[in-house]
């Protein structure tokens, strides 16, 4: 493995998050917390513990929250990270460099996945100012932050490579992403669900995302913590297989 090669480009990739740092810290940092002053404080307030396991309604959806930003931010970033290189050209520079799948998955997802954990990170410390949170198990919570992160930036180096255009960046984000976390139990317990939505809503994967993550922070959640990290490596495990098969036949990176 060329590790020179890898650093190179997670390097270059990092410093174009800090170089807009301002604006790609303060936009998802602002919306949660509005979400929390919104929701948590205002509405929460109403809200009775015993629905929520004995926690408080804004303790409730801070892991939904933080997932709410993991998946995008890491989508985001992956995509645009090889897209650009896609759109000025300077993929072919990238290909006949002598660096494999392994060095560019490295630099440009673990890139993606980096800027997600330092913003999921300020987040939950901006969070302690609006609610009072623990978290049950702090090292699977930090170890599952990570797999999401990766994952999901796994899956937006595929819609990187996938799109060809800026507006296709913005079509699974904004329209599949965005809506599958609101519906997948960011800000309820599908238990509140009466049916046939309690089913539908399991038919969600997001849903489990958002459980596992739940898991680690309230100690309780939905579903079993197996099923939820079972569906989080399954889906790595298939995002490698389509960027394998991506490199192995060239399609999107020599057109």
């Amino acid at each position: 493995m060329n590790v020179r090669g890898a650093i190179a480009i997670f390097t270059n990739e990092l410093l174009r998050f800090f170089r807009t740092a301002f604006g790609s810290i303060l936009s998802p940092v602002l919306t949660t917390s509005l979400y929390l002053v919104v929701f948590g404080a205002a509405i929460g307030s109403r809200m009775d513990p015993n629905q929520f396991g004995g926690s408080s309604y804004g303790a409730f959806i801070v892991p939904g929250l933080i997932m709410l930003t993991l998946l995008s931010e890491s989508t985001s970033n992956a995509s645009f990270g090889i897209y650009m290189p896609r759109f000025t050209g300077a993929i072919y520079e990238l290909l006949s460099a002598p660096v494999g799948v392994a060095e560019t998955l490295v630099g440009f997802v673990g890139a993606a996945a980096m800027k997600s954990l330092i913003i999921a990170g300020i987040i939950m410390l901006t969070a302690m100012l609006f609610v009072d949170y623990s978290v049950a198990h702090p090292f699977y919570a930090a170890g599952y932050i990570v797999l999401v992160a990766s994952a999901f930036a796994l899956f937006g180096f595929i819609l990187g490579l996938w799109a060809d255009g800026f507006e296709k960046l913005q079509i699974v984000p904004l329209l599949i992403l965005t809506p599958l976390t609101f519906l997948g139990g960011t800000f309820y317990s599908i238990k509140m669900l009466a049916e046939p939505w309690r089913t539908v809503a399991q038919f969600n994967p997001i849903f489990y995302l958002i459980s596992g993550l739940r898991w680690t922070f309230m100690g309780g959640s939905d579903v079993p913590i197996g099923v939820s990290l079972a569906c989080t490596l399954g889906f790595v495990v298939l995002c490698i297989g389509v960027i394998a098969f991506i490199f192995r036949t060239g399609w999107r990176l020599r057109e």
